[in-house]
């Protein structure tokens, strides 16, 4: 029978509906009855203990606020009767043991990846196209226009060709109506069969804003350059920004002295007209694809695999189901040997203090402790806190506060020690669990991961949403069946049976890094990368959330 609520830490002084609850129902918590005092929605939050004003409330073992108004069993948990609230964290050299899970399912298992010459593995193969500056956009646009599609890698010709069919009928003095959308009749083959895609970084910098901007863009564009899932580069500049090419690669160079992927420069100011630098910058690029299309996938172990951990449109269940699912599959991978990216600074407010403790080294503890706290003096400089981070989709659907919504998002992360502690742009080069500094802002958190060295990511969510990545193939993970179903087209994974009871969370995490490795072998293609959801956004260091 399903359970309908949940108490999810035996110190927790308030209970999760896992279904639509009514009004003077009776629930049982803890051996003691209780009649709830108004209609609790599935996914909402309700509390055990009458409280006054000033009160603690405890979810996941954690403070995640205070009340604001007195409170009785029963009662809804809102924002009128709730208000954000985190204890304090400091370094305290904790003692921290770890007893790994089972993973003798996995032990002999492999996945087909691009091996690299400095011995790092991709889960894809892709040309990567870079403006130094913003002002270089259209001209990517105009090669992407003329690459993708031709080359079998775009999701737009379905389209064009509808309209075409559509126009055709129109000039014969046809009916339009018995024109049907048919996507498979508009399929281009791929010219390419081992280059998984041709992707463009179109960004809004280089110049015009503040030189650190510039500097911290050049580090993240040649991260992206040297990920181990690119083969090959085309870089585009215009001349005269802040951002200049060599600049770029400098970077490239401190971050791999020995890069040598073909990296392909073209600088419009220098070129003898548009035509011609578009031009030289498709047939270079051909000649490079031609090269890269060498590469075959072949075994590597899972140790080779680097899993970035992310959660966006999250929902009162995400905590529950598909966020500590994710993070089972996290502590799976880190037994293997591979690497596990958490980030998200401003959605580990309130868990600092189980993160620092552990850590394994007091140098990383108080590199985290510095880098949240610069984050959290920027928003407050700004009028801003980490407290305004839920969105209103987040409160509508049970996360009153950030706490709450931190608590659950950890998650993600699993239960490892964390072995290192990464700024933004910074590459993780230690197996394990690492903390990367990013905001929240879904795009801008996956942009960071993919810097970092993520080669997929797990992304969760309970409302649904089509972010991806250009570079590293993105895995929706929903939180429960109904989103599963409805947004069908987006959704890769399935966690609602946590919350009906048919599968447990250490079952759900197996299937979920078994997904993972197919994925990262190329036997399944995430529906992000399917839809050409190639989102990037860089992040200036100002105020996000």
């Amino acid at each position: 029978m399903k359970s309908k609520i949940v108490k999810i830490n035996a110190v927790d002084n308030v209970a999760v509906a896992l279904q639509n609850l009514l009004k003077d129902e009776q629930v049982v918590v803890d051996g003691h009855t209780i009649t709830l005092l108004e209609d609790i929605p599935a996914k909402h939050k309700f509390y055990l203990n009458e409280m006054l004003p000033g009160s603690s409330v405890t979810m996941y073992g954690v403070l995640v606020g205070k009340i604001q108004t007195h409170v009785w069993p029963g009662m809804r948990m809102s924002t009128d009767n709730l208000k954000h609230a985190a204890e304090g964290y400091a370094y305290r050299n904790n003692v921290f043991t770890w007893q790994p899970p089972d993973v003798s399912k996995f032990q002999q298992q492999t996945f087909n990846g691009y091996h690299r010459k400095d011995g790092r593995v991709g889960t894809a193969n892709y040309w990567l196209f870079i403006p130094t500056v913003f002002c270089e956009n259209r001209n990517l646009d105009v090669i992407k226009e003329a690459l993708q599609n031709q080359l079998g890698y775009g999701n737009t010709a379905k389209y064009k060709n509808y309209v075409g069919d559509l126009i055709n009928a129109y000039q014969s003095n046809e009916s339009i109506d018995a024109i049907d959308f048919a996507p498979t009749q508009y399929h281009h083959k791929r010219v390419f069969k081992n280059i998984d895609g041709i992707k463009f970084l179109n960004h809004q910098g280089g110049c015009g804003g503040i030189r650190q901007d510039a500097a911290v863009l050049s580090k993240l564009l040649a991260a992206y350059a040297d990920h181990p899932n690119v083969a090959g580069v085309t870089v585009l500049s215009l001349g005269c920004q802040n951002l200049q090419t060599q600049d770029f690669l400098s970077d490239l160079k401190t971050l791999h002295p020995q890069y040598d992927k073909p990296t392909f420069i073209f600088e419009q100011q220098q070129s003898q007209s548009e035509e011609q630098l578009i031009s030289d910058a498709i047939k270079q690029t051909f000649e490079g694809l031609i090269e890269a299309n060498k590469i075959e996938r072949s075994p590597a172990p899972l140790s080779k695999l680097s899993l970035g951990v992310k959660c966006g449109g999250s929902d009162g269940f995400s905590g529950i189901s598909a966020n500590p699912a994710v993070g089972y599959a996290a502590d799976l991978l880190v037994a293997l040997g591979g690497t596990v990216l958490l980030a998200e600074f401003p959605e580990l407010c309130g868990v600092e203090q189980n993160l620092i403790d552990r850590t394994n080294s007091k140098e990383d503890a108080e590199k985290f402790i510095h880098l949240m706290q610069r984050y959290d003096d920027i928003v407050t400089k700004a009028g801003s806190s980490f407290s305004m981070n839920p969105s209103p989709g987040n409160i509508k659907d049970g996360l009153i506060t950030d706490a709450i919504k931190s608590a659950g998002a950890a998650k993600k992360g699993g239960t490892s020690p964390v072995v290192d502690v990464l700024d933004y742009t910074e590459v993780a080069t230690k197996p394990g669990l690492n903390l990367v500094c990013t905001p929240g802002n879904d795009v801008e958190a996956t942009t960071g991961k993919a810097a970092a060295g993520a080669t997929l990511i797990l992304f969760t969510t309970g409302l649904g949403t089509p972010t991806g990545n250009p570079i590293c193939p993105v895995i929706k993970v929903a939180t429960n069946t109904t989103l599963a179903t409805k947004m069908s087209d987006i959704i890769d994974i399935d966690t609602g049976g946590i919350i009906e009871g048919t599968v447990t969370i250490e079952q759900m995490g197996e299937q979920i890094l078994t997904y993972c490795i197919a994925a990262a072998s190329g036997e399944v293609v995430p529906k992000s990368v399917q839809l050409n959801q190639d989102d990037f956004i860089p992040w200036k260091r100002g105020v996000s959330l």
